[in-house]
């Protein structure tokens, strides 16, 4: 059972490219992606923190390669991991052409701070040869000098024309297998560059507002600015950018697709801030449910509701709920139905026994 959405959102068509095995673009699921903080020659490290990554949701990860070391790093990290790359490069062109002969499914680069055409031609050829895509990755804070004195500042028009000429650098050399990012810290700016770039050109969009900040300030700037675009329709695949544990990044990652009902996974939980007329401590309930249900990977609807104010209602709507009664005798609904009373020291025991076995039940027909 799930709620049906008010309104569909009608996804903006793109082209459709791989990256290792994730299709991004066309009708695709809309893919989160995260990006290690760890020294990449640390291969052990990075590997932990990829498979942590991976395993909260995540469908590409991002890796950083500053130098040749870390570049060639990637032979070993990919033989121990089943989930995309993607090697951030910039500036040295043979940085990008390793990553690629050493696993990677994606270079970000900027094509026009490579440096001369050859160099670009050596790019694109590397990157034909292991199949690797690109992701033209453009930013208010490098964008080129011409551009800027062009325009005074970073502004949407500068961030697009940038991305145009990008574009067309590979375009020229006959490499079409890219997507497109023009990333600011200002959501305004992000969202007003997305939309323009949006009507320019079909080819896949990676979102995100770049350095937003720590966990909570990040999470909200990254929410307003990304549920803004995707409710228009675009976006392909999306990172949020946190000062904080990539695991963090992919959590509001899949949150805001959840959201936005552009994606199922795991248990969505519908709960009440809790007031003095709640049944039971709603609050730390929730903490302990999202813990104890955070391996259900099974699209699940949950209401935890601490009165009968909203809670048969809501409950009406989802697969497994609780609505709080008086003396500790809480209701449980079942697929909507009201089932029985349960009594609250029982009730996170029962809640995650239905959960798994409502997961159980969909994985298997």
């Amino acid at each position: 059972m799930s709620i049906r959405p008010y309104r569909d959102i009608e996804r903006r068509k793109t082209k459709v490219i791989n990256v290792g095995n994730v299709k991004v673009g066309g009708d695709n699921p809309i893919s989160v992606q995260s990006m290690t903080n760890t020294l990449t020659t640390n291969v052990k490290s990075t590997i932990k923190q990829i498979i942590e990554i991976q395993e909260e949701g995540a469908d590409i990860v991002r890796v950083s390669c500053p130098d040749e070391a870390s570049s060639k790093a990637l032979k070993e990290i990919t033989k121990h991991v089943d989930i995309p790359i993607v090697a951030d490069i910039h500036f040295h062109y043979k940085r990008a052409i390793e990553a690629a002969e050493n696993g990677a499914s994606c270079l970000r680069i900027n094509p026009g701070n490579i440096g001369s055409k050859d160099k670009i031609k050596e790019v694109i050829k590397a990157a034909k040869n292991n199949h690797c895509s690109i992701r033209v990755g453009v930013n208010a804070g490098s964008l080129e000098k011409d551009i800027l004195e062009k325009f005074k500042e970073p502004c949407p028009e500068a961030l697009v024309q940038s991305a145009q000429r990008n574009i067309q650098i590979l375009e020229d050399e006959d490499f079409l297998d890219l997507k497109v990012s023009v990333k600011s810290s200002d959501v305004f700016l992000s969202i007003a560059a997305y939309r323009q770039l949006s009507k320019v050109t079909d080819y896949p969009l990676h979102l995100g507002i770049t350095e937003a900040g720590g966990f909570v300030p990040g999470s909200v700037k990254s929410s307003i600015g990304l549920g803004s675009l995707l409710l228009d329709g675009i976006g392909d695949t999306i990172r949020i950018s946190l000062s904080d544990n990539p695991v963090e990044e992919v959590k509001i990652g899949n949150e805001i697709l959840k959201s936005l009902n552009l994606r199922s996974r795991g248990v969505r939980i519908i709960s009440c801030p809790s007031c003095a007329r709640q049944g039971f401590k709603v609050i730390e309930t929730v903490k302990i449910l999202e813990q104890k249900l955070s391996h259900i990977k099974t699209p699940i609807t949950l209401s935890i509701i601490g009165c009968v104010v909203n809670g048969p209602g809501e409950a009406a709507m989802t697969d497994v709920g609780i609505t709080g009664g008086q003396k500790g005798n809480n209701m449980l609904y079942l697929s909507g139905v009201q089932t029985k009373k349960v009594m609250t020291e029982d009730m996170i025991t029962r809640v995650v026994s239905e959960v798994e076995k409502k997961a159980s039940e969909i994985e298997n027909n």
